[in-house]
């Protein structure tokens, strides 16, 4: 028979994270386990605010669950009793953890190899223009002379926006750049600001207004892709999403867990659609499902173990501009 546990625990972050919603400098997350003959398979959620959760909130809707996963319940009929969220991600990760210890069968050898390391997305927070300038800065010069450009994830919100972003690629001429409004803009500051973001090769535009308020981009034509973010939970979405989005970005907190991100990704790729891969503020113990879609995206954006004051042991490194999968943390092995 199956045991389930669950905990929350506060993680401090190693400097303050500023996006359009506000700062944080401390994150809870909650792990689950599962176990059964012996081995134990892991997963993580991370509670949003945003969509309403906080760690409490995400043990209740675990512990609800628990006597379902006990009996037995498998992850398809997971995603047919709990919405998709932090909870849900880290019931279905443990899932995949232990069906791949019960087996012997590794998630990598069900889904494809991974690569031996990844260009990630470092996040340039809000500030000062002369604060992102020289966050982006320091991150372009710790590039390795050999190493890969870095890509930098500017948060913006609605305002200073053009010196920011110049500002930012003033600091960084080599980088790859990609901005992420977090919903905080309107149709017409918008449409003010693209020529200015194509002006500085930003090659990506996060969420730039708010999710169910997004009619407007109904067949725009915009210099830089934009994807939906906040706007992204589930496969049934793309139909909606592809008319508006060019890209799709895929985080397991909100699309499900890893079986149902890999699902929206499938139906984002054969609507046409590109993917990114992203992350909450989060430990490798989040990062290490979400390999897996990182290994087919364009876009990757994984730093959120880099902002943890500790991760675990084994987790993801920075190595010559690349993220390096947290193998030492066994999941899915």
């Amino acid at each position: 028979m199956r045991r389930l546990s669950a905990r929350a625990d506060r993680h401090r972050l190693a400097q303050p994270f500023a996006i359009a919603r506000g700062t944080r400098e401390a994150i809870d997350l909650v792990t689950v386990s599962i176990g059964q003959d012996g081995k134990i398979g892991r997963g993580e959620g991370a509670p949003s605010a945003r969509y309403g959760e906080e760690a409490q909130s995400v043990l209740a809707q675990v512990q609800a669950i628990r006597p379902a996963i006990q009996a037995g319940l498998d992850r398809q009929g997971l995603l047919s009793v709990m919405a998709p969220g932090a909870a849900l991600n880290a019931v279905d990760c443990a899932l995949w953890d232990l069906e791949a210890k019960l087996s012997g069968v590794a998630v990598a050898d069900r889904l494809g190899p991974l690569p031996g390391g990844i260009v990630t997305a470092i996040t340039v927070g809000i500030d000062r223009p002369e604060g992102m300038a020289a966050r982006a800065r320091f991150l372009a010069g710790a590039k390795e002379a050999d190493g890969p450009a870095p890509l930098l994830k500017i948060k913006l919100d609605a305002d200073d926006i053009i010196d920011r972003v110049q500002a930012v690629r003033e600091a960084a001429p080599l980088a790859q750049l990609i901005a992420d409004a977090n919903e905080s803009w309107d149709m017409a500051l918008l449409e003010r600001v693209l020529p200015a973001l194509a002006a500085a090769r930003v090659e990506l535009l996060e969420q730039p207004l708010p999710a169910g308020a997004d009619e407007p981009l109904e067949g725009f034509a915009s210099p830089v892709p934009l994807s939906a973010d906040e706007s992204a939970h589930v496969a049934a979405e793309v139909e909606l999403l592809a008319s508006r989005y060019d890209y799709v970005t895929i985080k397991l907190d909100k699309s499900g867990g890893l079986t149902g991100a890999l699902a929206l990704a499938e139906a984002a790729q054969a609507a046409g659609m590109g993917l990114m891969t992203g992350c909450m503020l989060c430990s490798s113990l989040s990062v290490a499902p979400a390999w897996h879609l990182a290994a087919r995206s364009r876009f990757v954006d994984l730093d959120g173990p880099l902002w943890l004051a500790a991760d675990h042991p084994g987790g993801s490194v920075l190595e010559e501009g690349l993220l390096r999968a947290p193998s030492g943390l066994g999941w899915g092995w």
